[in-house]
Parts: C-alpha cells; sequence; structure tokens
C-alpha cells in the first residue's frame, strides 16, 4: 500500500466524518459550479462589446472573482475526490478483512 497522508489516514479512520466531509464538498461543488460557464461567457460578451470601458466598469473584477470561484470549486472537487477515494479504500480494506 502506498504512502498516505496524515488527513487520509484520519478520513479512513473516521466513516462518518468522511462522508459529512464529502456531502459538503460535494454541495459546495454544485454551488460554485452552477452555470459558471453562462457567467463567463456573459463577462466575456460584456469586455468584448465594451472594451477598455467595460474592465473599468467591474468587468475585470468580476472575471476575477469567476475565476477565483473556479478555484473554490475545483478545491471542493479534489476534497470530494479524497473523501471519496477514503471511503473506497476503507471498504475495500473492510472487506478483505472479513
Amino acid at each position: 500500500m502506498s504512502r498516505h497522508s496524515k488527513l487520509f489516514a484520519w478520513l479512513c479512520a473516521h466513516p462518518v466524518a468522511c462522508f459529512i466531509l464529502l456531502t459538503v464538498s460535494f454541495l459546495v461543488f454544485g454551488k460554485l459550479s452552477y452555470d459558471l460557464i453562462h457567467l463567463f461567457s456573459a463577462n466575456a460578451e460584456y469586455l468584448t462589446d465594451n472594451g477598455w470601458v467595460g474592465l473599468i466598469e467591474g468587468g475585470l473584477e468580476q472575471l476575477l472573482e469567476l475565476i477565483l470561484s473556479a478555484f473554490a470549486a475545483m478545491a471542493a472537487y479534489m476534497i470530494f475526490k479524497l473523501c471519496e477515494h477514503a471511503m473506497t479504500e476503507r471498504l475495500r480494506h473492510t472487506k478483505s478483512e472479513n
């Protein structure tokens, strides 16, 4: 078995906490990524239609906020995948011990 982090080992040892974190990260990912493509395209259209004035009037700030939301959504997705892997690893070891 490969060497895992302390967080991964803790998640494997605490299945209820892992499941709660898995659920919360799933909800955060869903909330942050909902309609993100539509917002990016609307922002790009606004910036191309208004040019420099669009940047000054808040288009750049909105673009940066959208990028930050995308990063946060990916972080939530990575937490979700870590919890998913911990749960499946725990199930795999539980099955092999029986």
